[in-house]
């Protein structure tokens, strides 16, 4: 039995790798899978990592040996534009539940890109009636006067 454990509640959102001081934990993204591991010889037992995991997947046991020990492997998602892992499918589920839509799963770099898309899509399609060049319709009120 291993001293750090994960239980089934991790949906890899990686708040612990990030929280912990002694850089004890680690993600590696392989394959279709990130993987989770422990240090226990880097570990300053400190208990960051079991306070700050907000599904309560951190479990401890028993001191038992060095090296690195995996103790999850979720299954990766992938940026649609890129193919760039972005986070697990997990993850994305509690995302989705907390925000009540599924989303794009798009990388930092191409979030602002696809979104842009989206919105003149739906600009287009709903209100035709939209002038291209709105801005200049505007600005010839302004100059003619008092309001």
């Amino acid at each position: 039995m291993r001293y750090f454990q994960v239980n089934d509640q991790c949906n890899g959102c990686l708040a612990c790798v990030q929280n912990c001081p002694a850089n004890a934990l680690r993600a590696e993204d392989s394959d279709a899978n990130r993987v989770l591991s422990h240090n226990m010889a880097r570990c300053a037992r400190c208990g960051n990592c079991y306070r700050i995991c907000p599904q309560k997947a951190i479990e401890f046991q028993f001191m038992l040996e060095n090296g690195w020990d995996e103790v999850k492997s979720l299954e990766l998602v992938y940026c649609s534009v890129c193919g760039v892992p972005i986070y697990t499918v997990d993850y994305r589920r509690t995302l989705s539940e907390k925000l009540g839509k599924e989303s794009e799963p798009t990388c930092s770099k191409h979030r602002d890109e696809v979104t842009r898309a989206a919105k003149a899509h739906f600009l287009k399609k709903k209100s035709p009636e939209i002038k291209p060049d709105i801005r200049s319709d505007i600005g010839s009120d302004m100059r003619g006067g008092a309001i």
